[in-house]
């Protein structure tokens, strides 16, 4: 199953795992309006390019915004163009969509993915305390 995170994260609440309140935008004035809906006392945005790849905020496809208006930058910014990763190939993947994420202070990040273990032929839950930047790079030495 090839899903984008947005997809992950709304079949997480039908499912009633918590999130992040969020939204996705496909246009940078989408996400100027929606961002300006969802504008908290204490609250910032984090921008995500939807794109099937990892390593997204090495490449500059995740990016924090303190206002409506730098999620519209951020969103502007991506929007349209190839976002391109270790995992994409030199001609890198189209940045249809951004999912917009309203969240606080980060105080400590995990990683946690399922994927599909080949050789056993079942799933496998991969959790780590070290965040989801350089998760290769943390699985290899730990």
């Amino acid at each position: 199953m090839n899903i984008h995170e947005y997809q992950a994260k709304e079949i997480f609440s039908r499912y009633g795992i918590p999130g992040h309140e969020r939204f996705t935008a496909s246009h940078p004035d989408e996400a100027l309006d929606e961002a300006r809906r969802h504008v908290r006392d204490g609250k910032f945005f984090i921008v995500k390019a939807q794109v099937h790849a990892g390593a997204r905020g090495k490449a500059g496809g995740v990016k924090v915004a303190k206002s409506p208006e730098e999620v519209r930058d951020r969103a502007a910014a991506m929007l349209g163009t190839q976002l391109v990763t270790h995992q994409t190939g030199p001609e890198g993947k189209p940045v249809d969509k951004v999912l917009v994420e309203v969240t606080e202070e980060i105080v400590k990040e995990y990683y946690a993915s399922v994927v599909l273990d080949r050789s056993l032929a079942k799933p496998c839950l991969i959790v780590s305390e070290a965040g989801g930047m350089n998760i290769e790079e943390v699985a290899v030495e730990d």
